[in-house]
């Protein structure tokens, strides 16, 4: 015996439920997100070793701001709204897991300044899961495969004088 799979109407239903209940839960809604978003990339922009990743491959910044906006409004509140493969995008950076640290240290900086606990709680275990992911992803795209508990952090190449 199969199971009926849900109609797009369902499924869109229970998308609104969810998010409507993360909403009242957490607090979060689409200007949080905006200012988040903002304030987290303006730090970025600044920062020492993210800036120069970000400057690299941004070439239009307000449309980046709106694709990320987007991304975490899916990511914090289940709406569904992005539909890009940030993995893809990720993999050819060059980037370790300082740079993940460092991302998430001012991913909760900007989260203490725009938001409650509710709320920041919910965008930093979802930060830290993606953050995980990615640095997995990019290990293995370099052709290495990290054991449970380890991290990315490649040798450096080096070259004499």
């Amino acid at each position: 015996m199969s199971e009926k799979q849900p109609t797009l109407a369902e499924i869109k239903e229970r998308r609104e439920i969810a998010t409507r209940r993360i909403k009242e839960d957490t607090g979060i809604d689409t200007d949080m997100i905006k200012n988040i978003v903002h304030g987290f990339y303006a730090k970025v922009r600044d920062d020492e070793l993210l800036g120069p990743v970000f400057e690299e491959k941004v070439e239009n910044w307000d449309h980046h701001l709106d694709r990320m906006v987007m991304f975490w409004s899916s990511v914090a509140l289940a709406t569904g709204n992005y539909d890009g493969r940030p993995m893809q995008k990720h993999l050819p950076l060059k980037i370790t897991r300082h740079h993940f640290d460092r991302w998430l240290q001012l991913f909760a900086q900007t989260l203490s300044e725009y938001c409650e606990e509710p709320a920041a709680r919910h965008f930093m275990e979802r930060a830290l899961r993606i953050a995980s992911s990615f640095e997995i992803g990019i290990a293995a795209h370099n052709g290495v495969i990290l054991s449970k508990g380890e991290r990315y952090d490649p040798v450096c190449s080096w070259e004499p004088n």
